[in-house]
């Protein structure tokens, strides 16, 4: 079954086609690797599938609910942003990371902010919170870091940072989980802990959207995957077969360099 189809999306900036007509769905519990160089479009498209950006063509559609669709009024579809944006975590390059609260508050933060629009969180807010912190205590155990619970993030190293990360956008139970160059900002030394823990999640069939310079990573721990180049999808299929015994001379050029 397919949780994600993403139809002929474009995306402009002035006269600059960053993307032009990507089409393609992920299944669930699998996970999808993004790879092309710099500058081919593959941050833009987690960014509109995360409404970062808005599609100036195509839709996106989660679980069968049509969450974009450009052929709508924009003013219509912006309404329901936020609930939209909760059905993908993003885990960026550079943490982003509040510096002023722990690992632990930093995880839990938007699952109290939401708490707090139930309608019985004033008269449970005990136990409802309380719930909250048990289940950020256990997707940080989850990272490893459950002796940096309570550390603040210039405490902690880059690795430990994005972990935390990570932990944060599992928090919100999103359908779909998106990586953008996880490890780029990282010291070769920290790379393997964070590329360790996204295969753990792999094992554990989260679905997964994973840009990444890593190749053999992306071979290995992928189901499928995507090589991009000028905004366009060149060639996608299985993940070793891509990386392994390339159909697309474009993407033989590209795979050269690693």
């Amino acid at each position: 079954m397919a949780v994600l189809e993403v139809k002929n999306i474009e995306k402009h900036f002035d006269s600059t086609k960053v993307l032009r007509d990507v089409s393609f769905d992920l299944e669930e519990g699998s996970a999808l690797a993004i790879i092309g160089s710099s500058g081919s479009g593959k941050t833009t498209l987690l960014r509109c599938l995360n409404f970062l950006e808005v599609p100036d063509r195509g839709s996106i559609i989660v679980r069968g609910e049509t969450l974009f669709d450009a052929a709508r009024p924009l003013k219509e579809q912006e309404k329901d942003l936020r609930r939209k944006r909760l059905h993908f975590g993003m885990v960026f390059q550079s943490f982003n990371l509040f510096p002023q609260y722990t690992a632990l508050e930093n995880v839990t933060l938007s699952e109290k902010l939401l708490a707090k629009e139930r309608p019985d969180f004033k008269q449970n807010k005990k136990e409802i919170l309380e719930g909250i912190e048990k289940h950020g205590k256990a997707l940080l155990e989850q990272m490893g870091l459950v002796e940096r619970m309570e550390h603040y993030p210039h405490q902690l190293s880059g690795g430990q940072q994005q972990r935390v990360a990570i932990a944060r956008a599992l928090a919100l139970q999103p359908d779909i989980l998106c990586f953008d160059e996880p490890t780029s900002a990282l010291d070769p030394e920290l790379t393997g802990e964070v590329l360790k823990v996204i295969r753990g999640l792999a094992d554990q069939h989260t679905t997964m959207i994973i840009v990444t310079h890593e190749m053999s990573f992306a071979r290995d721990v992928a189901d499928q995957i995507i090589f991009m180049d000028e905004g366009v999808i060149v060639e996608q299929g299985d993940a070793r077969q891509v990386i392994d015994h390339p159909k697309e001379e474009r993407t033989r050029q590209f795979l050269t360099k690693y």
